[in-house]
């Protein structure tokens, strides 16, 4: 099997374990804060991303690597967890999951900028389509308007993460994909473990089981184990061509979000998804 393959099947498995954050962090935010929520996270993948560091015995990043890492952390260790969480104290998973199919444009630009990478004219057109697709749905909602701060909380998230993304998987190609995240969680580990103790709530009686199973997911699937497949397979695919698979997330995450927390599908919403999943056919066929 060739690189570009072997890139989007990792590229699959890691979009499918994501596809269960939002969900995951929605209910995990019903007792905890934002910040809790992230720095909590952080630090419980931080522990397990060390020892596999230490266990495995992998050579210390060099300086410029550092500066990479440094980037990454801020954008999926730090930025899109918190902006993420904010945002869920407003708008429902389902909503917030609709805005993840403008992920794929931001990780492609960002992929441009970061790692040198030059999609097909007829690539750009279908991941352009694909966004101005979820822009337009999110634009004719009845039920908030486009402006929300749950919304914008969700747009800063997306900037973030498509930095983080790409960032990462041009550094993964020198320091290997599990290596990058594994790295970027303990650079981040001291200020994490602060934020935690600084931000832990008072009292653990009153929050539900349903929290500590949505942190136990958004720790150890969310913050670690996706990564390490979503990283190689950006390493293997390229950047911009794997970031496409993508838009199949909201698909995943509305069932998700229907079957946990009973939360409102729309029709409009599945015709949106079934669209996406044309423009991420389409890339891939023209990238």
């Amino acid at each position: 099997m060739d690189q570009t393959k072997l890139g989007w099947i990792y590229g699959v498995i890691g979009v499918i374990i994501f596809a269960g954050s939002l969900p995951a962090t929605r209910i995990a935010v019903m007792d905890f804060t934002p910040e809790f929520l992230t720095a909590i996270r952080a630090v419980i993948a931080g522990i397990f991303g060390g020892m596999c560091l230490l266990f495995l015995k992998q050579a210390k990043p060099n300086r410029q690597q550092v500066k990479s890492l440094t980037i990454v952390a801020m954008g999926v260790v730090m930025g899109f967890p918190l902006f993420t969480a904010l945002a869920l104290q407003t708008i429902t998973s389902a909503r917030a999951i609709v805005f993840i199919g403008l992920l794929p444009l931001a990780t492609a630009i960002f992929g441009v900028l970061r790692a040198g990478e030059k999609p097909s004219i007829l690539f750009w057109g279908f991941a352009v389509l694909g966004s101005s697709l979820v822009t337009s749905f999110m634009l004719f909602q009845e039920e908030a308007s486009f402006y929300s701060i749950g919304d914008l909380y969700m747009i800063a998230s997306i900037i973030v993460c498509g930095l983080g993304y790409a960032e990462g998987g041009k550094l993964s190609r020198d320091l290997g994909g599990w290596q990058v995240i594994c790295w970027a969680l303990v650079i981040s580990l001291p200020f994490m473990f602060y934020l935690t103790i600084w931000t832990i709530p008072q009292d653990f009686h009153n929050i539900h089981l349903s929290s500590f199973f949505g942190l136990l997911y958004v720790s150890i699937f969310s913050m670690l184990i996706g990564f390490f497949f979503w990283y190689q397979g950006l390493a293997l695919g390229g950047i911009a061509k794997v970031g496409q698979i993508q838009l199949l997330q909201p698909f995943i995450g509305f069932t998700l979000s229907a079957l946990l927390l009973s939360e409102k599908i729309s029709f409009m919403m599945i015709l949106i998804t079934l669209a996406l999943i044309g423009c991420v056919i389409m890339a891939r066929k023209f990238s």
